[in-house]
């Protein structure tokens, strides 16, 4: 069995994004900070795959401990998850990228984080049970 996993922060009304980013990116608040710096520990030495903006978002330094590859929506996910036997793997955003993979998502990892501002995207509930809207 592949060991495949999704870790992400929401806000307090599920927000997830705003104008292609995180709404609360930058905030130095140590919340924020600590939930950034848990991702990076938590992924460490494993694979992370996403779409292209979350990965054109990940630091320099992190490609140094673990694999990370773009993936694309319209891949077929068996084929992409085949890619990586043996490892854990972590699917990154966005919300097309999870639209395909919930079904093979087996542990998600959300942290609620205190921004309650604006979004124009937002955290799906049916991804938890393997549905997406694809």
């Amino acid at each position: 069995m592949i060991d495949v996993r999704a870790m992400c922060a929401i806000g307090q009304r599920g927000q997830l994004g705003l104008n292609g980013r995180m709404p609360w990116e930058g905030n130095t608040d140590p919340l924020y900070v600590e939930d950034v710096t848990r991702f990076f520990a938590e992924t460490q030495g494993h694979v992370l795959i996403a779409g292209p903006k979350t990965i054109e978002a990940v630091p320099a330094f992190a490609y140094q401990d673990r694999t990370i590859a773009v993936i694309r929506s319209h891949e077929d996910p068996r084929a992409v998850l085949a890619r990586y036997p043996g490892r854990r793997i972590f699917v990154g955003g966005g919300i097309a990228v999870w639209n395909v993979y919930a079904p093979f998502i087996q542990q998600w990892d959300i942290t609620r984080l205190p921004y309650d501002g604006e979004a124009d995207r937002w955290f799906d509930p049916a991804w938890l049970v393997g549905r997406g809207r694809g």
